[in-house]
């Protein structure tokens, strides 16, 4: 395990579950959660509240802070003004929850997501949702971009060869999701990502993957302007 700061980790697992929590968490709930007294709790709590990250609400609750959604819109702004007008189309087009995932280490994090319109059935897909990089086909469509490896798996040297990874009921029972990888010329400006759709039963593939494959196209062509 890699030598970490106990208190700036406690601080940064305590900010997570408020984050997740719809309701708050009172300071007593993060400090069962984090198995540390209260005095502690809530100095982690009035920390990340003297920052804006959280805000203590009149029951006692705390929840995400305004300042928390400053970070989103700093992270990779222009990859996001390019990606978002593509990323909303291709919703549209395939009536499935289109999104934008990068790699960050062993996992894939989901930054970007597009509901379509007037879809009864969607996904339980989410900005934050992330999973390992071989599961699922925004990790193998990464992962195909890469070159290639002698520890690549069928699913991969499958996606590289025909420019998409298509997975069916692998992360959620039912999903079936479309990703390409996005090829920009420098992983520093940019990072390693990939654009998709993931849908239930009924989402019409051949159309999917031709509209994912366009869309991936486009960014990376706008990306390299």
């Amino acid at each position: 395990m890699k030598n970490t700061l106990q208190t700036l980790d406690r601080g940064l697992v305590a900010l997570e579950l408020i984050s997740q929590s719809e309701r708050g968490m009172t300071v007593s709930e993060v400090a069962a959660a984090l198995s540390i007294n209260r005095a502690i709790a809530y100095r982690i709590a009035n920390t990340l509240e003297g920052h804006g990250l959280i805000t203590r609400m009149k029951t006692g609750h705390l929840r995400l802070g305004a300042a928390a959604v400053l970070f989103s819109y700093r992270f990779q702004p222009q990859f996001r003004e390019i990606a978002r007008p593509l990323l909303i189309d291709l919703a549209h087009t395939t009536a499935a929850t289109a999104f934008i995932s990068i790699a960050q280490g062993d996992n894939c994090y989901v930054i970007m997501v597009e509901e379509p319109k007037d879809v009864f059935l969607q996904v339980g897909y989410r900005v934050g949702s992330q999973h390992p990089l071989e599961k699922g086909a925004a990790g193998i469509a990464i992962l195909s971009g890469r070159p290639p490896h002698s520890a690549d798996s069928q699913e991969i040297i499958l996606a590289r060869e025909q420019g998409y990874s298509l997975t069916q009921g692998v992360l959620q029972k039912g999903a079936i999701g479309v990703a390409c990888p996005i090829r920009t010329y420098s992983t520093e400006l940019f990072p390693e990502s990939c654009i998709g759709v993931v849908a239930m039963e009924g989402l019409n593939i051949d159309r999917a993957i031709q509209a994912v494959k366009a869309a991936a196209k486009k960014t990376t062509e706008k990306l390299s302007l």
